[in-house]
């Protein structure tokens, strides 16, 4: 609520080229009790003092030498966006002419020479009024425009947790350790930059890769954590994590998660069609099903396990050229190698307890 004093206080510019006329008003508004009135007769200073002072209304002379009135709010509008700018024109003949010049500059109200001084108190507290009124309303905006992406942040900080730990869900299932996913959606984001991809479309696939197995939680134990081969019976309800996992992930409309629903669905999709579980080839793959094959693959065959050994890394990037075109896309492949520097300096950033234990011996 805009009070009487808070639009005393208002800041009150006076421009007029006549020192005398700048003299009367600023009398005339001293005397109402207006406090914070500024003036110059210089038109060329409006613009610098109306911004250093947040001034909230200007008197305008429009008859001024050199630059007038008209130009001095052509200056401002050009600066100002999406603001109400405050000017009271003041002029000695308000002609039809006059009048619809100033409007279509900016001017929202006129006083006449020789000065009413009743009239000018009650167009100043007006004018006053309703900037002042504007600058709440536009605070208050600004508040609830503050509010509203501080919430939408904390919604998406939370959203985001919720997605790392249905990640981490499906390695705790199947006995790794975090480093792997970690490690995996990292270069897989690092291979989505180097394909070309945006900076949102790169940082979607480090945030969705972590559910690429995330089908795991519904492949029964006896199964999952089998230490010996597979039986065909037993092969085909594994397959199955990729179904399960795109199962737990349809349904919505948060690109995100469509996105974390392709990979869970296609990463054990090859380029020859020869993979699970549609037979996909090509670039009939999504792209981040394909980028996420590489990277998932030559993680685990890097990685130290208690029932295996890791492939030295020169290993591992000789399967994943021999499989270039049959597992592999064939252009990923050629762009991980130019990725590798990237690639080794986080994996020994981010090794797992078991590779820490091997490369200390």
């Amino acid at each position: 609520m805009i009070s009487k004093q808070d639009i005393l206080n208002a800041n009150i510019l006076l421009v007029d080229d006549q020192l005398v006329n700048i003299k009367l008003l600023e009398k005339m508004l001293r005397h109402a009790g207006y406090s914070a009135i500024f003036s110059t007769t210089r038109p060329q200073e409006v613009k610098s003092l109306y911004f250093d002072n947040e001034i909230d209304l200007i008197v305008l002379d429009i008859r001024m030498p050199d630059m007038d009135g008209f130009d001095v709010m052509a200056g401002l509008q050009a600066e100002i966006e999406n603001d109400y700018l405050p000017v009271l024109v003041v002029t000695a003949e308000l002609t039809s002419q006059t009048r619809e010049r100033a409007l279509s500059n900016g001017a929202k109200d006129f006083i006449t020479k020789p000065f009413d001084q009743a009239e000018v108190l009650q167009r100043i507290h007006n004018m006053l009024e309703v900037r002042l009124l504007h600058k709440e309303i536009r605070l208050q905006n600004e508040t609830l425009e503050q509010q509203v992406q501080q919430r939408t942040r904390q919604l998406e900080q939370s959203r985001l947790e919720i997605i790392r730990r249905l990640g981490r869900a499906a390695e705790y299932k199947d006995n790794e350790t975090g480093n792997h996913i970690l490690r995996m959606s990292h270069f897989a984001q690092m291979l989505a930059r180097a394909a070309g991809l945006s900076a949102e479309q790169a940082d979607n696939i480090l945030l969705a890769a972590p559910m690429h197995d995330i089908g795991k939680i519904g492949i029964p134990d006896s199964i999952l954590l089998k230490p010996g081969k597979l039986d065909p019976d037993e092969w085909e309800i594994m397959k199955s994590h990729v179904t399960i996992g795109a199962d737990l992930l349809a349904g919505t409309d948060i690109p995100l998660l469509t996105m974390a629903r392709n990979i869970a669905l296609t990463h054990h999709e090859k380029w020859d069609g020869s993979g699970y579980p549609h037979g996909l080839a090509g670039e009939a793959i999504p792209i981040e099903g394909r980028i996420c094959a590489i990277c998932d693959v030559f993680d685990a065959l890097t990685s130290e396990r208690p029932y295996k050994k890791a492939w030295p890394v020169e290993e591992a990037i000789a399967l994943l050229h021999q499989q270039k075109g049959r597992h592999f896309d064939p252009a990923l492949v050629d762009l991980f190698d130019t990725i590798m520097d990237e690639v080794l300096a986080y994996r020994a950033a981010h090794l797992d307890h078991f590779s820490r234990q091997a490369e200390s011996a």
